[in-house]
């Protein structure tokens, strides 16, 4: 017993021991080890978002980051197609309220559209326009703008797939904006990173009583460098696969066991499809390609050819006194120049958070239903590639560290044996 005068000094001869804080320091430096090496593995997996240190070997680049074009178009691929075509997405934004969102936005400015043609092309003949002459011109525009509006929103609608490069419009912003590409990953697996980090602690205390037993008995200078080498290797493929396995709900007794990111498929769905609608599927993003893409000139075309017959009656009204002072080229140049500010001005209704977030709920909504809905294999897809892509990398760094951590421990606290 500790009362036991003769146990008492045992006590105190072990605890006065410098060996035997050294050998007592083993498990816990593997520990440490563990949650370092894993701490780490994750920050080299986002960061820095850009290369750091010298081209092509001395330095880094957060191994997402560095292949964020890959990353996004296996983003895109393995969940976007999966969730809903750009069809289906375009229509659940309703395009006939997004044509009456135009029409209210645009209404207020269009007499100030209409007189910077004029001036621009034709301002003696403008300020000689009675000014009865200008408000009917004026009541003509505003009349056949919802009209034209709704006729451009459904022939978009129809074309929508034409006009917009689904897969590029979210690859190449998220190529672009690295750390939305990061966020996606991170807030979607915001948990299962933080266990990650943990398990280094969980597991590596373990492995470190493995160690010391063996070093208790083996002291041989390779027995603490790979058995930190193990540690940091094992953590981080233990960890990895308790995120997503078993990949299917296993009863065992009154236990059901799954990979924890699997368990969390609906909260996952709800914020991840939250950061998606809000910032990468926004119908600001859809008019932004639209008029911006890669495809932009047959979303150009048809702006053009539906506001043409609106120049054409607002001609009409001064036509014969037009066609005297300027000329027919001149009325070309009104309507072409009328075209042109049609097509700047696209984009100006989108630049209203409070109507993109209205829209955005409708969209999330149908992402989230069918987020929730699928199967664990294809949602895994959605984590999953941020450790396939250089899985073994992050492992061989754990495993580096792990290594240098033991050299470090043989020589600063057991001499260098």
């Amino acid at each position: 017993m500790l009362e036991d005068p003769a146990n008492l000094e045992a006590w105190k001869a072990l605890f006065s021991n410098p060996e035997f804080w050294k050998l007592a320091s083993i498990p816990f430096v593997a520990a440490v080890v563990g949650w370092v090496t894993n701490w780490v593995a994750i920050k080299l997996t986002f960061r820095p978002l850009e290369f750091v240190g010298i081209r092509p070997i001395f330095g880094w680049q957060g191994i997402i980051p560095a292949k964020a074009r890959k990353m996004a178009e296996i983003f895109v691929d393995s969940t976007m197609y999966r969730l809903g075509t750009l069809p289906e997405l375009f229509a659940r934004m309703e395009p006939e309220v997004v044509s009456d969102h135009i029409t209210r936005v645009m209404d207020g400015r269009l007499r100030g559209f209409t007189d910077e043609i004029m001036f621009l092309e034709a301002p003696t003949l403008w300020r000689a326009t009675p000014t009865v002459v200008k408000h009917r011109i004026y009541a003509r525009v505003r009349e056949t703008m919802p009209q034209l509006v709704d006729q451009l929103m459904e022939e978009l609608t129809q074309n929508v797939e034409e006009v917009i490069d689904f897969k590029e419009m979210i690859a190449g912003q998220l190529e672009r904006d690295k750390e939305l590409l990061n966020r996606l990953f991170l807030e979607a697996g915001e948990k299962e990173f933080k266990f990650l980090i943990r398990s280094g602690l969980y597991f590596g205390f373990p492995f470190g009583l493995l160690q010391l037993g063996v070093w208790i008995f083996h002291r041989e200078v390779w027995v603490l460098p790979v058995f930190g080498l193990l540690v940091g290797w094992a953590t981080n493929w233990i960890a990895i696969n308790l995120i997503f396995r078993p990949l299917h709900p296993v009863t065992i007794g009154r236990h059901r066991i799954q990979g924890l990111f699997l368990q969390r498929q609906k909260e996952v769905a709800a914020a991840w499809c939250r950061l998606v609608t809000s910032e990468i599927v926004t119908v600001q993003r859809f008019s932004d390609q639209m008029l911006r893409g890669p495809r932009s000139e047959l979303a150009h075309r048809l702006i053009r050819e539906h506001i043409r017959p609106v120049v054409d009656e607002v001609i009409g009204v001064i036509k014969p006194v037009a066609r005297l002072t300027l000329g027919a080229d001149a009325l070309q140049r009104i309507e072409a120049s009328a075209a042109e500010k049609a097509v700047e001005v696209s984009a100006d209704p989108f630049d209203d958070w409070a109507f993109n977030e209205d829209r955005a709920r409708l969209v999330e909504r149908l992402l989230r239903e069918r987020m929730e809905s699928m199967p664990p294999d294809e949602f895994q897809d959605l984590l999953r590639p941020c450790f396939q892509e250089d899985e073994l990398k992050l492992i061989l760094v754990g495993a580096a560290l792990g290594f240098a951590a033991g050299l470090a421990q043989l020589i600063f606290v057991f001499g260098g044996l």
